[in-house]
C-alpha cells in the first residue's frame, strides 16, 4: 500500500503532517506516564506467540547469536539435537 492509497482511505494530509516539525506537536492532552501506570500495567503477547516463548540467560542468547547470525535456527537445530540423543533415555 503506497501512501497515495493511505490518503484516500484514511483522510490524513501527510503533506502538512509531515511538514511539522517534532517540537510544534501539541502534547497538553496526553497525561504523562507515571511509575504507577507501569505497575499496573500488563504485557498482551498474542496467543500464537506466546506458545513460542523462551526464556534465555542473557549469556546464552549472547553465546548463540556468536555462532551464527541466523541463531534462533541454531538453537532450534541444538534442541532438536538433544531430543534425538535422548529419546532412548526417556521413551523406556
Amino acid at each position: 500500500m503506497n501512501r497515495n492509497d493511505l490518503n484516500s482511505t484514511s483522510g490524513t494530509n501527510w503533506e502538512a503532517l509531515e511538514s511539522r516539525s517534532e517540537e510544534n506537536i501539541d502534547y497538553s492532552d496526553i497525561p504523562p506516564l507515571t511509575d504507577e501506570f507501569f505497575a499496573r500495567s500488563t504485557l498482551r503477547i498474542p496467543a500464537d506467540k506466546a506458545d513460542n516463548l523462551v526464556q534465555l540467560d542473557p549469556d546464552v542468547k549472547q553465546w548463540f547469536q556468536s555462532q551464527d547470525s541466523q541463531y534462533k535456527g541454531l538453537i532450534n537445530r541444538v534442541l532438536r539435537q538433544y531430543i534425538e540423543n535422548n529419546k532412548t533415555q526417556h521413551s523406556a
